[in-house]
């Protein structure tokens, strides 16, 4: 008598497992997002939109401006080969020099920049809101730090949790979420990104060709930074 769960259908099953909780866990993902930006004046089909357009956007840079340095950059696979006693070992890493970029990330960089000056425009600006900028910019310059070969790194929860609360303190009556979401957004990518890529000594110890705003360590950041201090506040 074969035995009811064969190999075969175990390994199905495990597959249609895994593939069943990737695809909760977008409706998830979605549902937040949804929440999120309906929550600052956005329709469901609008909030869905913006979701697709950030994703996708995340790997598109826009050159802005070159810094003037030159970086290393490997070039090639490394070969691998057998050294005298025996042991594989593997080949120096070829180098070429190339121009360093600053570019424009236009998931992370344009979209929230245009989101929030719509955000702007529907609530004005307020001192509260020039202070949880601030407060957000103050605390994501400090915590930021270089990521060799990709760029300025940020840890994801620090944004999120600084903008929330900076909102529920300064805020506006009823504008906490707008608030938080432009705080968050705008408050990252100045601390983050734009204030160190104008400091000579952040940018010297910057090894990556591209240097991406809104891009590579800061972006998902920025992405949860939006989602999560809307939801908080």
């Amino acid at each position: 008598m074969r035995p009811f769960f064969s190999f075969p259908f175990m390994v199905l099953a495990l597959v249609g497992l895994v593939f069943g909780l990737i695809f909760f866990f977008i409706l998830i993902q979605v549902g937040l997002v949804t929440v999120a930006f309906t929550k600052i004046g956005l329709t469901p089909g609008q909030a869905l939109l913006i979701l697709i357009a950030t994703l996708l956007g995340s790997g598109v840079n826009m050159p802005f401006f070159r810094t003037g340095r030159t970086v290393r950059v490997p070039v090639g696979p490394r070969r691998l080969f057998m050294d005298s006693r025996g042991y594989m070992q593997a080949s120096p890493q070829e180098m070429e020099l190339q121009d360093q970029v600053v570019a424009v990330n236009f998931g992370g960089c344009i979209i929230p920049c245009l989101l929030s000056l719509m955000v702007v425009g529907q609530i004005g600006i307020s001192l509260g809101l020039g202070l949880a900028v601030a407060g957000v910019v103050a605390v994501c310059y400090a915590v930021a730090r270089p990521m060799p070969g990709r760029g300025i790194g940020i840890p994801m929860l620090v944004p999120p949790l600084v903008a929330a609360l900076c909102a529920i303190i300064f805020a506006p009556e009823g504008q906490s979420a707008h608030v938080a979401y432009v705080a968050g957004s705008i408050g990252t990518l100045l601390g983050a990104d734009v204030l160190h890529l104008w400091d000579r000594r952040m940018l010297d110890k910057l090894d990556a060709p591209l240097l991406s705003i809104g891009g590579a360590g800061t972006f998902d950041g920025i992405f949860v930074t939006g989602i999560v201090a809307v939801l908080l506040a």
